[in-house]
């Protein structure tokens, strides 16, 4: 076959390199917070995560979706899903490297911070599959509320990859997930119509359906229902311990925009056995530090798709020549790329310090930080990473647009952290909840971005009067309480870019640092509904809406 043309000026594939090692802001953060001694393991990690093969994997198990058989083929029902190899490739790594519930188990300083390293890492080469590997972590400090039956489950969640429904005494380890949305309710949990009637011995009977159940081929979940003294929550196991299937009928599987290669379902439950977890009545304080962590994994899944999508940009533009020069050397292309990089810098930073605070439970500080700065980081980091993701695509032109980029599947996978536990008002009501309830939270972050002002040589200034208007919105929204949800989201848009620059300004270079500030102060980089409190919303909504 003759030639019709030589293929020139197209960027080799980013791979075969240590994605751990090439994260500046990522490395430098586990410097701060992380343990030497296990850095060689987030090496390996990267090494893994760069390599051309798990790439591959991802897109194996992007491509060959989660298959539902709810019977067997005599008729019995079996409700089980079935995965593509590569798809436990990829569980098989992430539980292997500790992602899973493997710091409580470990008893380590730091081993949060590690875990989180690896989380951010090992996400950038596929998402989905980290929802059962989130949802395993957060289950372990809920559990602890009954620690009869933590010392049941905690050691098999911190246990080996085993997939596959068996009884859970028989498996070395086992995965965990959540079911509390239901049709009727969405977030408001309290809503819920699912019934639990006692059966003895802390055993209860649950009957109805929920909307999405996260990671239904899990071996044990957290179920919220309504028991006689209200809304309490629930272990249920898929195989009881003689070895019968529980009831837990998969309706379908759902057809999502993006999280393709991860099964989220439509159950029902019918006479389901589940053990009461913590007090009747109390579903929502017992279940709410499960909510917690897997409010940080959104932050540090959000972190990575940034980091991702920024890695493929620079890496192509800097192989790419438009015009007599290289890409990532025209002014306007760099200003895009450093853009895109100073956000992703910031998200990292960010996420894990919020991390680190998981390991210093006995420091009142950390956890009020911890306390007001996931709501501010969930808001903000997952509410950024669809813009930076499409930012990043188009730095590709045209070669972003194709799947073989793997940029489509970044950008179909960019909004569900900012939906998945809690979207954005959500979050904003929380950190009123916050606000008006618990001032340590609120001065822990004054702490930290008052530090920051006064070491700020040049940024200083900026600083410190941003902060004077975020304390003077402060205040208006404390005047006028009945005002305050209108502003709920400007405050945490403007509370979490604070708390960034606080982070930025003492650990960063000072051309980052300077960046960010000069920038994103005012947290007008692109969400919506931070509207002024005098507008008319409701005339120019009904002016929006279709007839009823």
């Amino acid at each position: 076959m003759t030639a019709t043309h030589e293929v020139t000026n197209q960027p080799p594939p980013l791979v075969d390199y240590d994605a751990f090692a090439a994260d500046a802001a990522l490395v430098e953060a586990y410097q701060r917070h992380g343990s030497a001694a296990r850095r060689e393991s987030l090496h390996d990690l990267g090494r893994a995560a760069g390599s051309a093969e798990a790439r591959q994997w991802a897109r194996e198990a992007d491509t060959h979706h989660p298959v539902l058989r709810t019977h067997d083929r005599y008729g019995h029902r079996i409700d089980e899903v079935d995965f593509h190899p590569s798809w436990h490739r990829l569980m098989e790594t992430a539980v292997s490297h500790g992602l899973h519930a493997g710091p409580w188990g470990l008893g380590e300083p730091h081993a949060h911070a590690t875990r989180a390293a690896g989380f951010l890492v090992w996400s950038q080469v596929e998402a989905a599959h980290m929802c059962p590997i989130s949802m395993t972590y957060a289950a372990v400090p809920a559990l602890r509320v009954s620690p009869a039956i933590s010392s049941v489950w905690e050691p098999r969640l911190t246990g080996p990859y085993e997939p596959g429904l068996r009884p859970p005494g028989a498996k070395a380890g086992v995965l965990a997930g959540m079911a509390m949305t239901e049709k009727q309710g969405g977030s408001d949990v309290r809503a819920n119509s699912t019934r639990a009637e006692p059966a003895g011995d802390g055993w209860y009977e649950l009957t109805g359906h929920k909307w999405f159940c996260s990671a239904p081929m899990n071996d044990v979940f957290l179920v919220l229902a309504q028991a006689p003294e209200g809304l309490s929550c629930f272990v249920v196991p898929r195989i009881l311990d003689d070895g019968s299937r529980n009831v837990f009928r998969i309706q379908r599987l759902k057809d999502k925009l993006g999280n393709r290669a991860n099964a989220s379902a439509e159950i029902e439950l019918d006479g389901t056995h589940g053990q009461l977890l913590g007090e009747e009545g109390r579903g929502v304080p017992t279940i709410i530090e499960m909510v917690a962590a897997t409010r940080l994994d959104c932050i540090l899944g959000s972190a990575a798709q940034m980091r991702r999508a920024v890695a493929e940009a620079a890496w192509h533009t800097a192989h790419r020549t438009a015009f007599g020069t290289k890409l990532d050397d025209a002014p306007l292309m760099q200003a895009v790329l450093a853009d895109l990089a100073v956000e992703s810098e910031a998200a990292t930073a960010l996420a894990i310090r919020l991390a680190s605070c998981v390991d210093h439970a006995g420091d009142p500080h950390e956890q009020a930080l911890r306390r007001i700065g996931l709501p501010l980081g969930k808001f903000w980091v997952c509410k950024r990473t669809p813009h930076v993701v499409a930012e990043s695509l188009e730095c590709l032109g045209g070669n972003g647009y194709v799947e073989e980029s793997d940029m489509p599947r970044l950008y179909r996978e960019a909004p569900l952290n900012s939906i998945w536990e809690g979207a954005g008002n959500v979050q904003a009501l929380d950190l009123l909840r916050v606000l008006t309830r618990e001032p340590e939270a609120i001065n822990a972050w004054r702490a930290e971005v008052d530090v920051a002002a006064d070491a700020a040589p040049s940024a200083g200034a900026q600083l410190r009067t941003a902060v004077a208007d975020v304390e003077s919105l402060l205040r208006a929204v404390a005047a006028e309480p009945d005002a305050a949800a209108r502003q709920a989201r400007t405050l945490a848009g403007r509370m979490a870019v604070l708390l960034q620059a606080s982070l930025l300004v003492r650990f960063a270079p000072p051309a980052v640092a300077d960046a960010f500030c000069a920038t994103r102060l005012d947290a007008s980089h692109g969400v919506f509904g931070m509207v002024p409190p005098a507008v008319d919303t409701r005339t120019i909504l009904d002016r929006a809406t279709p007839p009823r």
